[in-house]
């Protein structure tokens, strides 16, 4: 994967996931959905960041070829790039929405399980389909 293509991985997986996301949390919370933009599209930033490291690495350990890998390796994947972000949105949610850290906890794991699966679908869907490809492919070039 390019480094353009991991750009763009990051930057639709957040969007989507956005999206998804902000109108659910603003309805289960309470809090207003500006608010939780705020935070969601703060913590989608470092995300992208961390994506884009994480996968450069993982990519180093288990292959370049994503279309190949096994359910397994995709749990592993998926379980070490979303534990590491634990480390940083826990603090962080509660923080900027004014709860404590077991309220942020229990937040954060309805995010885990909504994330861990679609984290899951998502690279499924963008390996199988690659849609980077498919937009950006120049004519002629196969």
């Amino acid at each position: 994967m390019t480094n353009k293509e991991r750009l763009f991985h990051a930057a639709v997986f957040e969007l989507l996931a956005l999206i998804m996301i902000i109108p659910v949390s603003a309805l289960l919370t309470g809090k207003g959905t500006g608010q939780l933009a705020m935070v969601g599209v703060g913590l989608s930033l470092f995300t992208v960041v961390w994506n884009y490291v994480y996968n450069l690495g993982f990519d180093r350990f288990a292959g370049a070829d994503r279309s190949t890998r096994s359910l397994a390796v995709r749990l592993v994947h998926t379980t070490g790039f979303e534990g590491g972000l634990l480390f940083i949105t826990i603090p962080t949610v509660a923080w900027f929405l004014n709860i404590s850290l077991m309220a942020a906890i229990v937040l954060e794991a309805g995010f885990l399980v909504f994330f861990f699966i679609y984290t899951m679908v998502f690279n499924w869907g963008y390996d199988k389909y690659q849609p980077y490809q498919w937009l950006f492919r120049r004519v002629g070039e196969q």
